[in-house]
C-alpha cells in the first residue's frame, strides 16, 4: 500500500522544473534546487525521486555532486534514503527543523542572558496555551512533579534540575506547538550549565518552588493571562538568581597579583 502511494505521488514530472546547474557550487545548488522544489510543492513528503542517472542528467551534474547533495539533505534529515527503496522526502520534517536551530544556537555560543530571554518568552506562550486548553492529565503530572521537588534535600541540585526540566518540558509538549516544544529544548539544553549557579544560591530551592506552584495554579484555574505572567516572572527570577551568582563568585574571586620586580642599582 505504502509503495503504491509512493508510486502515485512520483506521477508528477520533475523534468520540467530542475534546472542545469552552475559550475561553481554544484552539490550546493542542487541542495537549493531540492529544497525549493519542496517549498514549492512539486516535491512533498513521502514522494520518490528519480533515479540517480535521471538527476544527473536532469541536473547537467557527475554522480558524485549529486550523491554529496542528497547525503547533506539525508543528514539534516530533508530526504529519506533506503536501500532498494530509494530516496524520498522525509514525512517529518522537525529533524531537519531541529538539527538547522540546534546548529545554529551552538555555534554562534549565545550568552546565557540572551537564551533566558528567548526562552522566556516562548514559555510564557506554552504556560498560556495549556491554560487555555485545560489538560486534566497534564495538572496532574504537574502537581505530582511539584510534591516530589518539595522532598528534594537542599544538597540534592541535581536531583532538583532534574525535576524542573520534566516540568517545563512537559508543559511545552502539552501546548499544542511542536515548534514551540522543539525550540525549548534545545534552548533548555544549551543552558544545562547555568542551572546549577541558578540553583545555589541563597533560598534558591523554595523560592523556586513558589514560583513553579503559582504557574500550576494559573493552570488550574484555566487562567493563561496569569500563567503567562507566571511562568515570565519564575524564568526573569532564575535569570536573576543566576546573575547574582555569578557577581558574587567575581567578588570572591581572588584578584590576580604581578609580582613587582625590584631594581637593583649599579655601582
Amino acid at each position: 500500500m505504502a509503495k503504491k502511494k509512493l508510486q502515485i505521488a512520483r506521477a508528477k514530472p520533475l523534468k520540467s522544473k530542475i534546472r542545469r546547474v552552475a559550475k561553481t557550487s554544484i552539490s550546493d545548488e542542487i541542495v537549493n534546487q531540492i529544497m525549493a522544489l519542496i517549498a514549492n510543492g512539486d516535491l512533498k513528503p513521502g514522494q520518490r525521486l528519480p533515479s540517480e542517472r535521471e538527476l544527473c542528467k536532469d541536473f547537467g551534474a557527475g554522480r558524485s555532486s549529486l550523491r554529496e547533495a542528497l547525503r547533506c539533505l539525508c543528514i539534516i534529515g530533508v530526504l529519506t534514503a533506503r536501500v532498494g527503496e530509494g530516496t524520498s522526502v522525509a514525512l517529518d520534517g522537525n529533524k531537519f527543523l531541529g538539527k538547522i536551530v540546534e546548529w545554529r544556537i551552538i555555534t554562534e555560543q549565545h550568552d546565557i542572558e540572551k537564551l533566558m530571554e528567548v526562552r522566556t518568552a516562548l514559555e510564557g506562550i506554552t504556560a498560556a496555551n495549556v491554560a487555555r486548553i485545560g489538560n486534566p492529565e497534564l495538572l496532574a503530572k504537574l502537581e505530582a512533579l511539584l510534591v516530589k521537588m518539595e522532598a528534594v534535600p537542599k544538597d540534592q541540585l541535581k536531583r532538583f534540575a532534574a525535576l524542573d526540566l520534566e516540568f517545563h518540558v512537559s508543559i511545552a509538549a502539552a501546548s499544542d506547538n511542536f515548534l514551540i516544544y522543539d525550540l525549548v529544548s534545545m534552548i533548555r539544553g544549551q543552558l544545562e550549565r547555568a542551572l546549577s549557579p541558578m540553583l545555589v544560591a541563597p533560598n534558591a530551592l523554595p523560592n523556586s518552588l513558589k514560583e513553579h506552584v503559582k504557574i500550576v495554579d494559573a493552570i488550574r484555574r484555566r487562567d493563561p493571562v496569569t500563567a503567562e505572567e507566571s511562568m515570565r516572572g519564575h524564568l526573569n527570577a532564575a535569570l536573576k538568581r543566576y546573575q547574582n551568582s555569578i557577581a558574587l563568585d567575581r567578588v570572591l574571586q581572588p584578584t590576580a597579583i604581578t609580582p613587582v620586580r625590584r631594581r637593583v642599582r649599579k655601582g
